[in-house]
């Protein structure tokens, strides 16, 4: 079992940047793999991006490809969103998540969730 938290949302204006974090509560070791969700008010639950933690590997959404990329840190057992140009429709609460399932690259399903941080982006 592994605990995951994140942080680094905020309100900012369209055209901004925010790197969001996801912290693991232990080492990662072996296959793993840390996605990013999020969910718009009134919205379904919509894949973002993934990331291999061996070979950092990566998988993104259309709808963010060019403006979000996804990075971890092995070292500090930590994953990030940076997303840049900020538009409105990206505000929503994001979630990371984590699988060690090798079948869940790179959409899910996924087993650890963290609680979610609320970006909202004015316009």
């Amino acid at each position: 079992q592994v605990q995951l938290v994140e942080s680094g949302g905020g309100l900012v204006q369209a055209g901004g940047s925010l790197r969001l974090s996801c912290a693991a509560s232990r080492t990662i070791f072996g296959y793993f793999v840390m996605g990013w969700f999020r969910q718009a008010p009134g919205k379904e639950r919509e894949f973002v991006a993934a990331i291999g933690w061996s070979d950092s590997s990566t998988y993104y959404a259309d709808s963010v490809k060019g403006r979000f990329t996804i990075s971890r840190d092995n070292a500090k057992s930590t994953g990030y969103l940076q997303i840049n140009s900020l538009k409105p429709a990206d505000t929503a609460v994001y979630y990371c998540a984590g699988t060690a399932s090798v079948r869940s690259w790179p959409r899910g399903p996924y087993d650890y969730w963290g609680q979610g941080t609320q970006v909202t982006v004015s316009s």
